[in-house]
């Protein structure tokens, strides 16, 4: 539920990208400034949140979770300009981050032997809450309810995680139950090879999370719903991440991250150069691709540097969300630059903005739009790119991430 939550504000934020230019008056930029902050907030939460998981226990982080959740959705329903959602935002990402500060560990903690596998299955429902939220802000949207509505709805199951997690006691975290030194931990986390994947982990949620936070205004100009592609994406990484074992078992973690970054950019790229239905046909390769980056991710760590302990798994989902809050404003501008690039001839972005719907001049904006939030997206697909030859290359080079070896030395 309290994952659920997190995804829920994503999805909602991502639908509600295009109503705040208009009603806050800011630019694409502005606004992917905005909705970055989510994600360095996150990164906060879990670089604070992660070592203090075994120092307060993971009750207490998981309940500032809860408190995060409520004040988030309470500021951002009251927005009334750009810094107020900000701040807004921003609370949701130090909430966002302390579900995962607290629950990544807890799932190490009781399957240590299936580390991979169980957090591919509790990741389950981030995309299963992107689904959650993207439908209900289109059939909310459809029947005049507006986006100020549609976050309020999160109040919701964040009560209901909230009482959940007051009633239960948790268990300490796996490094402690260990007797692993807190110094030891630190050392873990300056091992090179665990550096190098937090440096692939800043691409790989990148490619996942900046890509489809843009969709619903990158494909608002086409006769295709973009909330329903991200629906439909994220709805598929539900169900692969629900089976994930089958993989890894298969393929080995490693394996996972080749195959993923393989797809995530031949998907990138269809997307880029499709239309009309063909989107989600394109849609479909990407979601093969980016759906098992972000468990994987921390399955691997988790399996090869257990040492790294919760402090490890927090630096590694604070990088992936800290690159997210700069690769979306750096989209927002691509946008930008795209859309001041495809402009007819003595045609301006306020003339063609305000020309009134179905006039030959919006007909033009929407193609504008279209093509410049296109050549945004295949300028991502550079990342997945970048990430098959860093994993193909620590296959070959490091024979215990082929084996799935989970030793240290």
């Amino acid at each position: 539920m309290a994952l659920i939550v997190t995804a829920m504000s994503f999805a909602l934020r991502g639908e509600a990208m295009g109503f705040w230019t208009e009603e806050f008056n800011l630019s694409n930029e502005s606004v992917g400034w905005v909705t970055g902050t989510a994600f360095w907030g996150f990164t906060l939460a879990m670089i604070f949140g992660g070592p203090l998981c075994d120092i307060l226990g993971l009750k207490t982080i998981s309940l500032i979770a809860f408190f995060g959740h409520v004040a988030s959705i309470l500021l951002t329903v009251f927005a009334w300009d750009f810094w107020s959602l900000y701040l807004g935002t921003l609370l949701f990402g130090i909430a966002n981050g302390s579900v995962e500060a607290a629950c990544n560990p807890l799932i190490a903690t009781l399957y240590p032997k299936d580390k991979t596998t169980k957090l591919n299955n509790f990741h389950v429902w981030f995309p299963g809450g992107i689904v959650i939220g993207s439908l209900l802000a289109f059939f909310l949207g459809k029947v005049g309810f507006g986006w100020r509505y549609q976050f309020a709805v999160m109040l919701i199951p964040s009560a209901i995680y909230g009482w959940y997690f007051l009633r239960m006691s948790f268990p300490k975290t796996e490094r402690v139950e260990a007797g692993i030194s807190t110094a030891a931990m630190f050392k873990s986390c300056l091992n090179p090879l665990f550096i190098l994947m937090v440096l692939c982990m800043l691409m790989t949620a990148a490619t996942e999370l900046a890509t489809t936070n843009w969709l619903p205004i990158i494909f608002s100009s086409t006769d295709i719903s973009g909330i329903l592609v991200v629906a439909y994406i994220f709805g598929l990484m539900a169900v692969g991440r629900q089976f994930a074992g089958a993989f890894v078992h298969r393929l080995s973690p490693i394996g996972m991250l080749i195959a993923s970054a393989v797809f995530s950019g031949i998907g990138l790229y269809l997307m880029s150069h499709s239309t009309g239905m063909i989107i989600f046909a394109s849609a479909t390769v990407f979601a093969i691709g980016v759906c098992f980056f972000w468990p994987t991710m921390l399955g691997y760590v988790s399996e090869r540097f257990p040492s790294t302990g919760a402090l490890g798994l927090a630096i590694m989902g604070g990088a992936g969300m800290l690159s997210v809050s700069f690769v979306l404003p750096t989209i927002g501008k691509f946008y930008d630059n795209g859309i001041a690039s495809n402009l007819p001839e003595g045609q301006t972005v306020e003339t063609l903005s305000a020309a009134e719907p179905g006039s030959q001049l919006a007909e033009v904006w929407a193609q504008v739009q279209n093509a410049a939030g296109l050549s945004a997206l295949e300028a991502v697909a550079i990342l997945p790119v970048a990430l098959l030859i860093i994993f193909t290359l620590l296959r070959v080079l490091d024979p215990k991430s082929k084996l799935g070896d989970s030793l240290e030395k």
